[in-house]
């Protein structure tokens, strides 16, 4: 049964530390993927108007009055108004007094509120948690419009594929907690506020030991990638899946895993890109393994050769 979330009002599957059924975990991760999709046709229309931004800040924070004018010249401008009504209906605008806090002070996170209270947080986002034991992430905005984090890709002076943790952007941040909530913890997205900070919700876990052994994350889907490909300057990187799309994924520590109220091991957090093919087209060594990761997780470097080619 769907309930209502205290702070938005709006219909969630997630509360506390139990797991969503196979239904509600199916309705998230399909609403993560009409928002990117929306994200995306809301950047498409914008375009045809004429309109450019430097950053997709200023795509995920507009509102349809900013257009209201313009829609009643028809054609574009009435295709991208219904593209902002489409959108602000997968990610609505929130403001920070709706969970508590001052919009108004310059450190709105510094003191808990009568219904949330800290509980952990980094460089990209403050957790807290509710009377009801749901987490709340608050993935602030950086200076200039990044949020998140993802990575970048060089080449070394060997050769090596150089992977190295970058602010990110908003569709990023999008696709990175649709993969959590796919290979990790269940995760929500709620809502965003005016001001451009992200709200997402997760299910409660346990909090793992200090330099906690993580190598009971599923090797199935976290797949350890090997050193001989890659370098990353963010520990336990791992080869993922999503829609058939390989991916980075990293910074799967002790303090990013939870144990669930099933017993498993559940990412709550990481640093993610897609390895596209553009990417791997020089790095046949590294595109080949990746193929054979696909179909057999536990797959060797190099492939295996026939004792009659020998």
């Amino acid at each position: 049964m769907q309930q209502k979330d205290p702070f938005t009002g709006r219909f969630t599957r997630l509360e506390g530390p139990r797991l969503p059924g196979a239904e509600g975990w199916a309705a998230i991760l399909d609403g993560h993927r009409q928002r990117l999709r929306a994200l995306d046709q809301l950047g498409q229309k914008a375009v045809e108007c004429g309109i450019q931004a430097d950053k997709d800040r200023d795509l995920v924070l507009v509102e349809e009055d900013e257009v209201s004018l313009l829609e009643a010249t028809g054609g574009e401008w009435a295709a991208l108004g219904e593209a902002i009504r489409n959108f602000r209906a997968q990610l609505p605008l929130a403001p920070l007094e709706s969970f508590g806090f001052s919009s108004d002070v310059e450190d709105p996170f510094e003191v808990n509120t009568p219904q949330l209270t800290r509980i952990g947080g980094g460089v990209e986002a403050l957790a807290f948690v509710d009377g009801q034991k749901s987490v709340y992430k608050f993935f602030h905005f950086r200076e200039g419009g990044d949020v998140g984090a993802t990575f970048k890709f060089d080449r070394a002076e060997d050769g090596m594929l150089q992977a190295t943790a970058v602010p990110g952007s908003y569709a990023m941040l999008f696709e990175k907690l649709r993969l959590i909530h796919t290979l990790g913890i269940p995760t929500e997205l709620v809502a965003i506020t005016p001001e451009g900070i992200v709200v997402a919700k997760q299910t409660l876990g346990d909090a793992l030991p200090p330099k906690a052994d993580v190598s009971g994350l599923d090797p199935r889907i976290l797949i350890p990638l090997p050193s001989r490909f890659l370098r990353s300057d963010r520990d336990h990187p791992r080869l993922a899946f999503l829609d058939d799309q390989p991916w980075l994924v990293a910074d799967t520590h002790d303090r990013n895993v939870v144990r669930a109220i099933d017993g498993s091991l559940r990412v709550i957090d990481l640093v993610a890109a897609p390895l596209t093919a553009v990417l791997l087209q020089d790095l046949p060594l590294f595109r080949a393994w990746i193929e054979r990761a696909r179909l057999d997780p536990q797959a060797e470097i190099l492939p295996p050769v026939n004792d009659d080619e020998l």
